[in-house]
């Protein structure tokens, strides 16, 4: 009603020519109640406009972060591949300072098959006599940690005795310490050492084992491992590893 009756009152002050003091108090009645009548009626158009700005956005939004996750994706795929490239010049690099430190000429060989029953544990490598190996040479992890020695030898392959299979006997020694003895595999818990040169000698967790070359069968100070309690050592097991290098050790062949 307001609204149809604000052109009767324009035509009225055109033609009446009213007190404008009393248009005025008219217009302050009309007037809101024309807004709110407006309102009231514009609001589902409003509504439905404000409704579809909102959608776009969203929409907007969603196109923007399946774009952002597709280029996310891609700089993780970038970055996965620069860390396994970055993995695999550390290594190498490793691997190429080992063998320039090493005094012994080393080749570096793969573990193909981890063999361990019952009390024996032995492990392949795909290097052989054509490589230069030969029964006795001594195989050392790249952290220069002995593995192994290896008690037979084909033309592309060698067999390695590792250090917890019960027919492993080998001279060592603590290191820092003139105490010697020798440390024999015990199965798949690890190897158990027996000193002989110093009867009142006990040992404690915490000892670094290195190799000793008593009887000229093994290079002398080689890391073996660490003790973890009176007698028993923590030893590298061959199913922990990948990759081993053997030191071109000639012992004659006297390792059996």
């Amino acid at each position: 009603l307001a609204a149809a009756a604000v052109p009767i009152i324009i035509i009225y002050i055109m033609v009446a020519k009213p007190d404008y003091t009393i248009t005025n108090c008219w217009a302050h009645f009309f007037l809101p109640i024309a807004h709110g009548v407006g309102s009231a009626v514009t609001w589902p158009v409003r509504a439905i406009g404000q409704g579809a700005h909102w959608l776009k956005e969203m929409s907007n939004l969603r196109n923007e972060n399946k774009k952002l996750r597709i280029k996310l994706d891609e700089v993780l795929a970038k970055q996965n591949d620069c860390d396994i490239a970055i993995a695999e010049n550390k290594k190498l690099e490793r691997e190429i300072d080992i063998k320039q430190a090493s005094p012994f000429k080393t080749v570096i060989a793969d573990i193909q098959f981890d063999d361990a029953v019952f009390h024996y544990n032995t492990f392949l490598i795909n290097r052989g006599k054509k490589d230069g190996i030969t029964k006795g040479m001594v195989v050392v992890s790249f952290e220069n940690q002995l593995v192994g020695i290896i008690t037979d030898c084909g033309s592309e392959f060698c067999r390695v005795r590792a250090l917890m299979d019960t027919n492993t006997k080998i001279a060592v020694r603590i290191s820092g310490s003139d105490v010697s003895g020798f440390l024999q595999g015990n199965g798949k818990s690890g190897a158990t050492i027996g000193f002989f040169n110093d009867t009142e000698f006990v040992g404690r967790q915490g000892l670094k084992v290195i190799t000793s070359n008593i009887s000229g069968v093994l290079p002398a100070g080689i890391y073996v491992g660490e003790m973890r309690d009176d007698k028993n050592v923590n030893v590298l097991k061959p199913n922990n590893i990948s990759r081993v290098m053997v030191l071109e050790f000639d012992n004659q062949g006297s390792y059996k």
